[in-house]
């Protein structure tokens, strides 16, 4: 049989963890991974890039396009709105209602690379699509370089005009 260390607080560690794991699960699950300010309703939101833009795709089902607004302001895109509860006959007694309802906010940092003046936005089918597109100086650009020691190596080296710098110069090459 081994000896056992007596620890006093064991079973303090042990009732904080349990009300820490209580807490975390249950808020998550009310409010979602983005916390309590999120609001009781917020819509999907997918957001992606190429060389050209910056695309957000927002779900918004059976909501018009006067009942959400878009904004860019300091460079943070906000989507807000409020999808409402509309009971379509008094008579009618609901069992289960499951689906969200209620006010919303989005807000998203954008980089520095996007410009706001060119941004465009569609509303088809229940999705939000907003374009924004890359300044022209911050895009990628390739420059040939021609060796003129021992013949006609040649290297592609790609830059961005923000930095000025090569990929391979980053990268210690």
């Amino acid at each position: 049989m081994s000896i056992v260390r007596y620890d006093p607080f064991r079973d303090l560690r042990t009732l904080q963890e349990e009300v820490n794991r209580l807490f975390s699960t249950n808020l998550t699950r009310a409010f979602g991974d983005e916390g309590i300010g999120r609001g009781a309703w917020a819509p999907s939101v997918d957001i992606y890039e190429n060389k050209d833009q910056i695309v957000l795709e927002a779900e918004l089902p059976g909501m018009k396009q006067e009942e959400f607004d878009l904004s860019i302001e300091n460079n943070v895109i906000t989507l807000r709105g409020e999808r409402t509860f509309e009971k379509t006959n008094e008579t009618d007694s609901y069992h289960r209602v499951e689906r969200s309802y209620g006010a919303f906010t989005r807000s998203f940092t954008l980089p520095q690379t996007v410009s706001a003046e060119g941004a465009t936005a569609e509303y088809n089918n229940g999705v939000l699509r907003v374009t924004l597109p890359k300044r022209e100086e911050t895009k990628a650009r390739r420059i040939e370089v021609k060796g003129m020691e021992g013949g006609s190596t040649q290297k592609t080296i790609e830059t961005t005009a923000q930095t000025g710098k090569s990929k391979e110069a980053a990268a210690g090459k």
